[in-house]
């Protein structure tokens, strides 16, 4: 063969790698987008459906959703190491160590259910008044906080059996279980909220109890689905393996700690600004959360690319496999930005009709479009750190970020300076930006070949 055949037919090798990849990050990661824009909208419909019944109600009930965030975080670390190990030992085709690992990771969580579901029917109310809520949002809070706290493990228990199966490489059928809940809750929640087809008149509370049933539903159907492809072996707990589950996983909780705690002060700076602001502040998060869902999706396909090529030591794969879920988000989140920059007030008139909030919403979303690709190299990035099992670096730059910048220069804008809510808002953007260069910066100088866990 001559050196011109041979590097024709290494071109088009590397090509077809490329394709092949860039097909898998997009099968991986369209499933878990399509699962987390499904998980948003339960929140999304929560606060369209109670718009009706004013501010007051869409403010109590992004309160009880920021409350359950928060109390989330430990899960979201256990989810992370679950994914990642798993991740790992499947892709090196260690699939009973896989197995045992799962059923280890479905006892942590019901363990440490139990020990948040508690603490949320007795503490809530006293959080929701720390944040100033007032009285006319408490009111209407303390009835979702305390349902949703005390139904708790269906909640925890969709997030651990996801987890489960994106390390496994199956992410359909997580998808599958998250529209069977948002199914089930639209067809609960308007009767349940207004009082239609018999049923009574719960206002706020009526969302919860939606809520609540839509996921026992889902939880139990991603639990047969495991159980019947076998991705869960039941037995003893295996502590070797939650040991590494928690060795990955627990920064991931300290990082989401971090965020979720900064953000609950973030949103008490909103608070002070008035019921409006919050209320606005709150359908701006609903929506910003839609473009979030193309990057997660690309960080959750590149933690678990990244996880299962190094398993198998494909240290090649795992760089392609980073690189196009990095192509695909910054290109569907930059097309969000313009959405976001020229059409705020039809996505805001969407959930009021109340003019205050629309107008203070739309200079949200026009902040939110500038954050849109730093939030795309942010979520790739920290997705295959993660990969590596390089969770500390990520935690601590979450900590500075959202410490040092947000929650700080916020008290600064709003309790020193008492400048306008823009610039409060606007705080984000710097968080952002630099959690982008930060993350890049360590990926560029990690060494995968190095890489054990």
């Amino acid at each position: 063969m001559s050196r011109r055949s041979l590097i024709s037919n290494l071109a088009g090798d590397n090509s077809g790698r490329r394709v092949s990849i860039r097909r898998r990050v997009f099968n991986l990661s369209l499933p878990v987008l399509l699962s987390s824009l499904f998980q948003r909208l339960v929140s999304i419909v929560d606060i369209f459906l109670v718009g009706g019944l004013g501010a007051a109600a869409i403010a109590a009930t992004g309160l009880g959703q920021l409350l359950i965030f928060v109390v989330m975080t430990v899960f979201w670390g256990l989810a992370t190491g679950t994914t990642v190990v798993i991740a790992h030992l499947w892709g090196g085709g260690h699939h009973q160590a896989a197995r045992r690992a799962a059923f280890s990771a479905c006892l942590a969580c019901l363990a440490m259910t139990v020990i948040a579901s508690l603490l949320g029917c007795l503490l809530g109310d006293d959080l929701a008044r720390f944040l100033g809520a007032r009285d006319d949002v408490l009111h209407l809070a303390t009835g979702y906080i305390r349902l949703v706290f005390l139904y708790l493990v269906f909640t925890t228990g969709l997030n651990v059996l996801s987890a489960i199966m994106h390390g496994i490489g199956n992410t359909r059928t997580p998808m599958e279980g998250i529209i069977l809940v948002n199914i089930l809750h639209v067809v609960l929640a308007y009767p349940l909220i207004y009082g239609k087809f018999g049923l009574p008149a719960l206002g706020v509370t009526g969302a919860a109890y939606a809520i609540n049933a839509s996921e026992f539903f889902g939880c139990l159907y991603l639990l047969v689905q495991a159980l019947r492809k076998r991705y869960i072996k039941i037995g003893p707990l295996d502590r070797e393996q939650f040991r590494r589950i928690w060795q990955v996983g627990y920064p991931v909780a300290l990082e989401r700690v971090a965020q979720q705690s900064g953000q609950l002060f973030y949103s008490k700076f909103i608070i002070s600004y008035g019921t409006a602001a919050y209320a606005a502040h709150q359908i701006g998060l609903s929506i910003e959360s839609l473009s979030f869902m193309p990057g997660a999706g690309m960080g959750i396909a590149a933690a678990t690319l990244m996880g299962q090529a190094l398993g198998a030591r494909k240290i090649r794969r795992a760089r392609l496999s980073h690189r196009e879920a990095l192509r695909l988000a910054v290109l569907v989140m930059a097309a969000m930005a313009l959405v976001f920059l020229f059409l705020p007030h039809h996505l805001i008139g969407f959930f009021t009709n109340d003019p205050e909030v629309i107008d203070k919403g739309c200079i949200f979303l026009r902040l939110v479009a500038f954050a849109q690709v730093p939030l795309a190299l942010s979520f790739v990035y920290a997705g295959s750190l993660r990969g590596t099992g390089d969770t500390h670096y990520v935690f601590l730059v979450t900590l500075t970020a959202m410490w040092g910048i947000r929650v700080f220069l916020s008290y600064v804008a709003a309790e020193l300076l008492h400048l306008p809510l823009a610039a409060v808002w606007g705080v984000f953007l710097l968080d952002w930006f630099f959690r982008a260069g930060a993350f890049a910066w360590r990926y560029r100088r990690r060494d995968l070949h190095q890489v054990v866990f």
